[in-house]
Order: structure tokens, then sequence, then C-alpha cells
């Protein structure tokens, strides 16, 4: 089952937390902090497979966890790492996080971390100093990233073929390549894209049966909105026309207004027109289609007669498709000789030395910042240890420092980013 869209919760493994730990050693007076830390969790890694064809396995495991890190130990044993989730993909997969493409997988074996795991917290021993000999203080885990993604599969192909239902595209994709699509003499035959390799003299293409598109398809009118996604990455179109419609340069201007109303670059993808199931049509007959076909916009070199029934005019229309993707190819190559800048992979980052302070309406204050929210998800809020450690740091950063510019009183609330635990900045007596 063809399947090129989905929903996937992910979840890096949490760091293990950092052990308290003292030697107790027959001969050893006084001992020493001994507490190991915790290892750092596992992340969640995509890579494109190239054997990997459709998105169908993410519907039925919509889940994807990576596993923790172990906790440190005693004796200075630090925690085991967790595991790494390895996730095979399709090429041509797009992931995206709140409508924000986070990775594009554009090549087989491209690999992206896309959720990363927590770092394991120190045990005491790493706060271990001249002037701290018994540190009672270690950190929890780092919760490792946790996220809803959308997952859409965009074919990636050689040629893409185009046309109204009925325009011959299956037929014409059945007899020169491979693929062995579904042919029924009705509108709408091809519900799913297909693939199939066309051997050409000495090479080969990859060509992708995109479904019937109908008017109106860019704005979700029928199938073609679902599938017009997929002719983006193709380096030529191959726009079928049916040598029978009433219409022909109508039926030729609707798929060309659908690919410009779906995304504008589509109208600079090179393009062939090829006019299908000429057999048995008179030549005269076939010029005046093709004369209509240039009055209605199409390039007069670019414009074959076909039939895939007779086998009648292919070799001509899959070598010239071949030198257009040829052409594409080498001035893809001679971009990235220019050193143009990468586009297929974006990822995010934050700014890890600022920290804003923001008075809330009950006198609450909300702390941001990439390094502070570190260090306040690695706090063991239940030990009065870690709590005091955190108000170090507030003071070292300078942060204490605004808050009370901003009229902190002692049990005023800290919040820090989304974290919800919170502390005052004086720790009350009971």
């Amino acid at each position: 089952m063809f399947v090129d869209k989905a929903t996937v919760a992910v979840k890096a493994g949490s760091g293990g937390n950092g052990a308290v730990s003292f030697r107790h050693e027959i001969y050893v007076d006084k001992g020493g902090p001994d507490g190991g830390n915790g290892g750092r969790g596992g992340d969640v890694v995509f890579v494109a497979d190239i054997n990997t064809d459709t998105l169908v396995d993410f519907r039925y495991n919509p889940e994807l966890k990576a596993t923790n890190g172990e906790s440190g130990g005693k004796r200075q044993r630090n925690g085991k790492k967790g595991g790494d989730l390895e996730v095979n993909v399709p090429v041509g997969t797009v992931v995206l996080n709140n409508d924000q493409v986070i990775a594009d997988f554009i090549e087989a074996g491209q690999s992206v971390v896309i959720a990363r795991g927590g770092d394991g917290g120190f045990g005491n021993s790493h706060f271990k100093s001249s002037t701290r000999q018994t540190p009672r203080v270690a950190e929890k885990g780092e919760p490792g990233d946790e996220f809803e993604l959308q997952l859409e599969l965009k074919l990636i192909a050689d040629v893409g073929l185009v046309g109204l239902p009925n325009a011959g595209k299956s037929t014409f994709l059945s007899v020169v390549t491979n693929a062995k699509p579904e042919i029924a003499d009705y509108a709408f035959t091809t519900l799913t894209p297909h693939l199939g390799v066309a051997d050409i003299d000495n090479s080969s293409l990859l060509i992708a049966d995109i479904p019937g598109l109908i008017e109106g398809a860019s704005s979700g009118k029928g199938l073609g909105h679902e599938f017009l996604r997929h002719i983006e990455r193709t380096g030529v179109i191959l726009h079928l026309v049916d040598a029978y419609n009433n219409n022909i340069g109508e039926a030729y201007s609707i798929i060309r207004g659908e690919l410009k109303s779906h995304d504008r670059s589509l109208a600079k993808v090179p393009e062939i027109v090829a006019v299908t199931k000429t057999e048995g049509l008179d030549k005269d007959i076939v010029d005046d289609i093709i004369d209509q076909l240039i009055s209605s916009g199409a390039n007069k070199g670019s414009i074959f007669a076909i039939s895939s029934q007779a086998h009648t005019g292919l070799l001509p229309l899959l070598r010239k498709l071949k030198s257009i993707v040829d052409k594409e190819k080498a001035k893809a190559l001679s971009d990235e000789d220019e050193d143009i800048p990468e586009k297929h992979v974006f990822t995010l980052s934050s700014d890890a030395k600022a920290w804003n302070v923001l008075k809330l309406e009950d006198n609450s204050f909300k702390i941001t910042g990439h390094k502070i929210e570190k260090f306040a998800r690695r706090t063991d809020y239940e030990d009065y240890h870690g709590r005091q450690r955190l108000r170090d740091i507030l003071k070292k950063m300078g942060i204490a420092h605004e808050l009370r510019r901003q009229g902190v009183e002692p049990d005023s609330k800290l919040y820090f980013g989304n974290y919800q635990t919170h502390i005052t900045l004086i720790e009350q007596e009971n």
C-alpha cells in the first residue's frame, strides 16, 4: 500500500541521573564523593533508505522512542548511554514540525538526528573542589526531545507524467518501464503514484506516474491536491494529451494552470508534450492537434506524437527526455561547484548565552534562555542541595540581580521556560 503522509510521535531518550555517593572503605577515614554521572539518552535518527518507498509503516507504528540513559553509580561508575533509534524513511521524505521543515531527505544514505537525547546528570564527584570536599548534590538526567512530526513523501524521479484522466499515462508507463499500474477505461484509473524505470540505449530513466489531475486540483478538488507535491522534484514534466479529447487546447491549458497554481516554480520546469493514442490517425489530423497545442502555449519543438499500444514514437520521445534530464543534472552539479548554500536540510538554532526575565501578573517570574533552562531541567527539586545549587547558578549568571531589580519577593515563584517546576529565590523556613 502506498502512503505518502503520516504523523508520528517522537521521543528521544532521557539522560540518566547522577549519583550521590561517598567512599566507604575500612582503611579510609573520610571517604570522598564517588557518585558517577548518568548516561546520555539515545537519539532518534532518520536515514533515507532507497529500499523504502512508502510511509505505510508509520501508520502502524506512530510512536518512535529511543532508550533512556542509565543512572550513575557509586565508585564513579557512569551510567550507560541510551541506544539510538535508527528509522528508515523513503528518499524524498520531508519532515515537518508545526509546518516548519526540519529535514528533507533527497539522497540515499542521508542521515539526520531528528530528536536529541537528554544529557546525563553529573554525580556528586563532579562537584568536588578544594573548597567543597563533601558535595551532596547530583543532577537529574535531562529529558530528551519530544514532539509530534508530520512526514510527507515527495517522489524523486527524472520524469513526472501529468495529464487529465484517461490521457494514457498508466499505459505509457507499463509499456516503457517495469511498472505494472492498474489500467482501465474509466477516469482516475490511477489512485496512487507509480514509479518505473525505462531502459534507454545504455542508460535509464526513473519515471513517476502522477494520478490524474482535474481542473481545480490545486485548490483541493478531486485527488490532484494530494498528489501535486510529487511533481515538484522531477527533472522534466512529460505532459500527455489524449488525441481524442474534444478540446485539445483546453485539456493542455487546464493541466498547465493547475501546475502553476500549485507552485509557480513548476512553470520553469522543462516540459515535453506527447499526443497519445495516435495509432490509426492520419498525419493531417495529428498535425492539426499539434497546431492546437502550439496555439495554447506548447513549445513547437517539444511536441511528440506517440502510441503506447502500437509502440510507435516512443524511442525518440525517451531519448529527448534523457537528453533534458542529463542537461538538468549537469546544471545541478555546476551549481554545487559554485558553493550554492544547501537548501534541503534545516536545523533549529538557539542562543546558548542569552537569558531573559519576564515578570508575570501574579508577581511570579518566567526565566528563559538555553543555558539556564538546561540547568533547571537537570535540577532535583526534591533535594535541598539541588535547589541551592540552582540558586547559586542564578546568582553567578546575573539573573538573581535582574530578578531583584524587577521586584522579586522571597515567596515569588520562578519558572524556567516551559518547564513547570518552580522554586523561590530564597529557601523558606518550615
